[in-house]
């Protein structure tokens, strides 16, 4: 709500697989540069599934706060952009956690 905006960065193997992990990554950096690392997040995996005449980007991720760990899954359905869904599929895993994480701070 201030504006500001977080930024991550991943590097990686040129290929469809590759450039999906980089894009997860990238967004879970950027997300833990947003919660002051007190949210801890792993891409655990990605992948780009062929469903319904489109792809579907899957994202699996660990999240460890305060003592406890679990395990979110998001998805995106996207026609052009695999690497921007794998991105949106992170912050669709990560949505409710994160509104309530960012209400109670």
């Amino acid at each position: 709500s201030d504006g500001r905006e977080f930024v991550g960065e991943s590097d990686g193997v040129t290929s469809q697989a590759g450039e999906l992990r980089c894009s997860a990554v990238a967004a879970v950096q950027a997300l833990a540069r947003a919660t002051d690392p007190k949210l801890d997040l792993e891409v655990l995996g990605v992948k780009a599934v062929r469903a319904f005449d489109a792809t579907v980007v899957i994202v699996s991720l660990s999240v460890r706060a305060e003592e406890r760990a679990s395990r979110l899954v998001g998805s995106y359905l996207t026609e052009t952009d695999p690497p921007r869904g794998a991105a949106l599929a992170v912050l669709n895993a990560t949505n409710r956690l994160l509104g309530n994480y960012l209400v109670t701070r």
